[in-house]
């Protein structure tokens, strides 16, 4: 009897070992704490589809609103004349920067307005600065004690607020930003003179507050900046990335980019910013990302952009008409991949984006030609196959083959309030090589 339980036993075991090793084969990867092992994680796709983000720059710097987001750095280290000159014509002699923070009080912050505005601008994630380098925390948190949104100023959580009504009223995917380091902190200070030796700032604070963030407002993206010149190794990136992409709560959705260290910029994290304002005009093999500025001159709130805690009105014409523009055109923005030409040699302002598995290659062309006549040069037709319609106009235009390669496209004649859109029109073209 016994030793037919134990056959018994061992056919189960064995019947059951195939099932054991699918489930290890099912289980995630897990990632080490190296750049190597950090780099090979593959992109969480949703972020490849979306396309176009808005970013939010926010903070105490919104209250002198001068100059820019780094207002204290050029008034107290740099002394720039024109910010020196700034406070002493407008505030009393030994007024700190730290004084600015109980007139943060964002009375006009309507979360729900933001959100409603984020969603008309066709943006399919946000990114708050859930802290800047001058250490403020838009949210309560227990390592930024009396230097946050909660104990100071508004005392709310904004970005709890603003978490709630993206997440509660919109598609959009929810994010945040947070620097590193922090330009006048005794304990980043007291690192810094070590030559980073010592690791006081980053282990009491700065990886106690992206955990914090992490547990409790789970970000569809984490966008680090602000290093302070200290390698990787300082801030324990590579193990905190390890524990965010192994353990996290938001293992499998998280994006992060490439600010995580003196010298990881463009080379390690999920996708590379390179630098503020990055536009390489061309074709990269990893994924990034053009963080560009409504404001010409600041990434952070302005007093010529308005009264603390409102969108201003020109910006939100802005995000409304790229609503507009992408109701008609997103067809070709989202959820799309670069095809073999970026944009059309033969025809300036010309730029291309594909479908592969529907067979469309998208034209985007940001003139339309007095003749009517709008010239490719990099798709070739096939006649009784290929079909092109313009975006928002919905009937088949009449095309042409051209000499040695090429199709010339017959647009619809068209008034101006005829016309899908105002800026920028786009041609699908289905089976073209």
């Amino acid at each position: 009897m016994l030793m037919r339980m134990r056959l018994a036993l061992l056919l189960l075991l064995l019947q059951l070992l195939p099932l054991l090793s699918q489930c290890r084969a099912m289980s995630p990867p897990r990632y080490d704490p190296t750049w190597e092992s950090l780099d090979s994680r593959p992109l969480p796709s949703w972020f490849d589809q979306a396309k176009f983000g808005i970013f939010i720059h926010w903070g105490v710097f919104s209250v002198p609103s001068f100059g820019s987001e780094w207002f204290w750095w050029y008034w107290q280290k740099e002394k720039r004349p024109k910010f020196v000159d700034f406070m002493n014509n407008n505030y009393p002699p030994g007024f700190r920067y730290e004084d600015f923070g109980v007139q943060f009080t964002t009375k006009y912050f309507n979360a729900n307005h933001w959100a409603d505005i984020l969603q008309a601008s066709g943006a399919k994630y946000v990114v708050l600065t859930s802290k800047h380098h001058e250490g403020f925390t838009l949210w309560g948190s227990k390592y930024s004690w009396n230097w946050n949104a909660v104990d100071e100023g508004p005392k709310r959580d904004i970005v709890k607020e603003l978490e709630v009504a993206v997440r509660n009223s919109t598609a959009l995917r929810f994010g945040l930003y947070y620097s590193l380091f922090e330009w006048f902190h005794p304990l980043f200070l007291e690192d810094e003179a070590s030559v980073f030796e010592k690791r006081h700032f980053p282990t009491s604070k700065t990886l106690p507050e992206l955990y914090e963030l992490v547990n409790e407002y789970q970000p569809d993206v984490l966008w680090a900046d602000g290093d302070g010149g200290a390698p990787d190794h300082y801030w324990n990136s590579t193990g905190f990335l390890a524990w965010l992409y192994n353990e996290s709560p938001v293992r499998n959705t998280v994006v992060t980019n490439d600010r995580w260290g003196a010298g990881s910029i463009c080379q390690h994290g999920g996708y590379y910013t390179c630098s503020d304002r990055y536009n390489p005009g061309h074709l990269l093999p990893h994924k990034w990302e053009n963080c560009m500025t409504i404001d010409r001159f600041s990434w952070g709130y302005r007093r010529e952009a308005g009264i603390d805690g409102i969108i201003p009105v020109i910006f939100e014409e802005r995000l409304r008409q790229m609503g507009t523009w992408l109701k008609v055109n997103g067809e070709a923005i989202y959820e799309t991949h670069p095809w073999r030409a970026q944009n059309d040699t033969a025809t300036p302002d010309v730029w291309y984006t594909t479908k592969p598995e529907k067979k469309i290659v998208y034209a985007i062309f940001l003139k339309w030609p007095i003749s009517g006549k709008l010239f490719l040069g990099q798709p070739v037709g096939s006649l009784g196959e290929t079909e092109v319609e313009l975006l928002g106009h919905g009937q088949p235009l009449t095309w042409t083959s051209s000499k040695p390669s090429g199709m010339t496209v017959e647009l619809p004649h068209l008034s101006f309030h005829q016309m899908p859109c105002k800026w920028g029109w786009t041609l699908a073209l289905t089976n073209v090589t």
